[in-house]
């Protein structure tokens, strides 16, 4: 007999035995499948191993999340798609992939989402279509119902390490050399204002995580994310903060701006903001303006000059002043862009470092330090080199901190 019909008709038999007068508990659920499991004589003729598995499957339907369990325990695994109760893709080694797995009904899948959302103190329905949401585990999970999504629930799960990713294994991942690893954590030692921007999925929380592990222990960090993700457990003095969506209960919506805000009146050394993606560039200006050397953050962006070009337009989404103060803002309060790209093979590389040297003739100077050169594909992957363009300029931070560049160059 067929593995899943196996476990659906095993499935019926446990809801049979229920008693939905009382609240079930897991051990309660677990001796339940156990007993099931016990009394076929079938079942008792296949491997240990085997029946582990179904009685794993049986529990997840009820207390897990059911097909998907597998893929969230699955370390390979980094992101989840499901299309409709009989779609589902992953992304696997940075490529993505058809998923055999399925749901048994769409009231299936949307008990499984109806169940993610309220760990999150969340709720979805057809008048909130649109969730964002971070599981108590982690994982990061967007939920689109219909009748905005036409063809069945969406539901879109990001993973994320159990373990911060640092330089190191960066760099053994080839996403940018010990030079350039090196050269980045004194540039965070000295106190200087970083940007790092990407497209989706290219790396940028993951290098942000990595870069905080160079702030130095004395400090006072305050984090404000959308979904607290990152890690920075090296530090005793952080302040981690999230925004908080308006909801049904009368909850006031706590935005990114209203975080920064409060952040500054919180004797911060340094402001580390997830990501900045509107409005809120006003206000990540201010800190970079105003003492909080160190401050870091990431953007959406195809290139470190399309970065400079969408804060730009954020900031004037927020605040009605002339374009040239809001490039001189810019131009002042931030040290240092680090660009991330996603290439064909699934690989997660540094393209580009520049220096911000200022204004000139009107416009934002910038001076590229290190940069990525693809030679072409080999067997499938990338080949290319990280290329050393130029030395940087404006070294005062440095030489306060008492620190020099990785390859020799007087500062």
């Amino acid at each position: 007999m067929d593995y899943e019909m196996v476990k659906n008709c095993m499935l019926k038999q446990i809801q049979n035995q229920m008693d939905y007068s009382k609240e079930t508990t897991d051990q309660e659920i677990q001796e339940l499948i156990d007993n099931v499991i016990e009394g076929d004589e079938k079942i008792k003729l296949w491997k240990v191993s085997e029946r582990r598995r179904l009685s794993r499957d049986l529990y997840s339907c009820f207390r897990g999340w059911d097909v998907l369990q597998e893929l969230l325990d699955r370390e390979d695994v980094t992101e989840i798609m499901v299309n409709g109760f009989d779609r589902i893709f992953i992304e696997r080694n940075g490529q993505l992939e058809t998923c055999e797995k399925r749901f048994e009904s769409e009231e299936k899948l949307r008990d499984v989402i109806g169940r993610m959302v309220a760990k999150c103190n969340r709720r979805v329905n057809d008048s909130s279509p649109i969730v964002d949401a971070r599981l108590p585990s982690g994982e990061r999970i967007n939920v689109v119902l219909p009748p905005v999504a036409i063809g069945g629930a969406i539901l879109t799960i990001r993973k994320f390490s159990r373990e911060a990713m640092d330089v190191e294994g960066l760099v053994k991942l080839g996403a940018l050399t010990e030079e350039m690893g090196s050269f980045l954590g004194n540039l965070v030692k000295a106190g200087y204002n970083i940007l790092i921007s990407g497209g989706t999925g290219s790396g940028k929380t993951t290098l942000l995580g990595a870069l905080s592990s160079f702030i130095p222990r004395i400090e006072r960090v305050i984090t404000i994310e959308d979904s607290a993700e990152l890690q920075m457990k090296h530090l005793p003095n952080l302040v981690r903060m999230e925004v908080r969506n308006a909801n049904q209960d009368g909850s006031k919506e706590v935005t990114l701006r209203d975080l920064i805000k409060t952040a500054l009146r919180m004797r911060p050394t340094r402001i580390v903001v997830g990501e900045v993606r509107g409005k809120e560039a006003v206000d990540l200006l201010q800190c970079l303006n105003t003492g909080h050397a160190g401050s870091m953050s990431t953007g959406h962006a195809n290139s470190a000059q399309d970065m400079l070009s969408r804060l730009e337009m954020m900031v004037l989404m927020g605040m009605d002043i002339p374009l040239q103060a809001v490039k001189a803002q810019i131009a002042s309060g931030i040290d240092i862009l680090v660009h991330l790209g996603r290439l064909r093979d699934g690989s997660r590389k540094i393209l580009e470092i520049s220096e911000v040297l200022g204004m000139e003739e009107g416009e934002i100077k910038l001076h590229r330090l290190y940069a990525f050169r693809q030679k072409g594909i080999k067997d499938g992957k990338v080949v290319g080199n990280f290329e050393r363009m130029e030395s940087l300029q404006r070294c005062e931070k440095l030489k306060e901190a008492g620190l020099s560049l990785p390859f020799g160059d007087v500062v």
